[in-house]
């Protein structure tokens, strides 16, 4: 499990990443990416764990702005 929760937060900090995406990469649920680096990653290293932290709340605050930008989209038929 400490591989997989370096290797989350690696690809997150790398591509600049969505949880979903992240999870979608390495074939688990986003409750499970969610519980490696929030919980896991932190006890072994927390240098990591803050880069992946610092991705993910900028993902949060725009995370209204995509989802607007993709119903605009599904109702424009783009």
């Amino acid at each position: 499990m400490e591989e997989r929760a370096e290797s989350l937060a690696l690809y997150i900090i790398e591509n600049r990443t969505t949880v979903r995406a992240a999870a979608k990469k390495f074939c688990v649920s986003k409750s499970t990416v969610h519980k490696d680096i929030s919980q896991r990653l932190p006890q072994f290293n927390r240098g990591l764990y803050l880069q992946a932290r610092e991705v993910l709340e900028v993902n949060k605050a725009q995370r209204h702005i995509r989802g607007g930008i993709a119903t605009r989209r599904k109702y424009r038929g783009v």
